[in-house]
């Protein structure tokens, strides 16, 4: 059984996702970012870069137990696990790969500066609020222009594009977007949502998640402790 290190946030979500698409068993470990868990050695020692999520995997490849972090290193590693998800070809799996990158260098970490400015940071930076919220459309804009050829991110098979995107695309409220510029993003999101296993996938940890304003929550995710060196 896989153990899974996680929140419910966009990043947690598509392991969650994953985990149910692929049938895998699982068991559940709250990682309470806002409590400062994820500074935890014990934590740590399986995700070093203090970021959620993360697995451990008791049959990893070799048979030996394997901790993997980084959400989109952990869809890699399940779709060859499960053989499914990444596509069957070599021009199908770099096609997926690229646009899983895509997710974690771009719209990811966009749209999580979105999220900041536009709701966390304490002082309001006009400045930078325009520049993410700018940003964010123009990646939905990218997304939506690939999504007016292709039924999913890749192509017409869902993959662990799909997956990895999907998870952010569920805060396009925060984020300043308007579906109505965004019909075939719209399409492609409604979709993936109707999907059961996206259904449970979303749910896990969700009980658990509280919102992270209080004085602890922000100084463990935005002040000095986020950045000593352990």
């Amino acid at each position: 059984m896989i153990d899974l290190y996680s929140m419910a946030t966009p990043n947690g979500h598509k392991v969650h996702i994953m985990l149910e698409e692929c049938g895998l068993p699982y068991r559940v470990h709250h990682v309470d970012i806002g409590a400062g868990d994820q500074f935890k050695p014990a934590f740590l020692a399986i995700s070093p870069n203090n970021k959620i999520p993360a697995i451990v995997d008791p049959d990893g490849p070799d048979g030996q137990p394997m901790s993997l972090f980084e959400s989109g290193a952990i869809l890699v590693y399940l779709a060859g696990k499960v053989n499914r998800f990444l596509g069957d070809t070599d021009r199908e799996k770099f096609t997926v790969l690229q646009w899983l990158m895509w997710q974690m260098g771009g719209l990811g970490p966009m749209l999580g500066q979105a999220h900041h400015f536009r709701i966390y940071a304490p002082e309001k930076i006009d400045y930078a609020v325009a520049r993410y919220t700018n940003e964010a459309k123009r990646l939905y804009g990218v997304l939506d222009k690939q999504l007016a050829q292709h039924r999913f991110l890749a192509g017409d098979e869902y993959t662990i594009a799909d997956i990895a995107a999907f998870p952010w695309t569920r805060s396009w409220k925060n984020q300043g977007i308007d579906w109505a510029d965004y019909p075939n993003a719209k399409r492609w999101h409604d979709a993936i949502a109707a999907r059961p296993a996206v259904q449970r996938g979303v749910e896990v940890l969700a009980s658990l998640r509280k919102p992270l304003v209080d004085k602890k929550a922000t100084e463990m995710l935005f002040g000095s402790a986020q950045y000593q060196r352990r």
